[in-house]
């Protein structure tokens, strides 16, 4: 294999996994911020309090960037599948 097409498709690798995470990501992070500052003005230190809004959170931001993220995964499977007769030719 090539050089440049194995840090070509290293670097759009870790792209596409930059993308497909952040939907998921920063809605968890706002989440968990705002629920420990919700515990911490309360003084409540109740574990379900935590996991359950955040676990309804991951579940909406699922639903709502699943095709996004099934858009950006085919696009990228598309590409590697196209490289495979350079990957041979080298």
């Amino acid at each position: 294999m090539d050089e440049s097409l194995f840090l070509d498709l290293t670097n759009k690798a870790l792209i596409v996994t930059g993308i497909i995470s952040i939907p998921i990501l920063i809605p968890g992070l706002i989440a968990g911020v705002l629920i420990s500052l919700f515990q911490a003005v309360t003084q409540i230190s109740e574990q379900t309090l935590t996991f359950v809004p955040k676990l309804m959170i991951l579940i909406l931001s699922y639903l709502l960037t699943g095709p996004l993220i099934v858009r950006f995964m085919t696009a990228y499977t598309i590409e590697i599948i196209e490289k495979i007769p350079a990957i041979g030719n080298s």
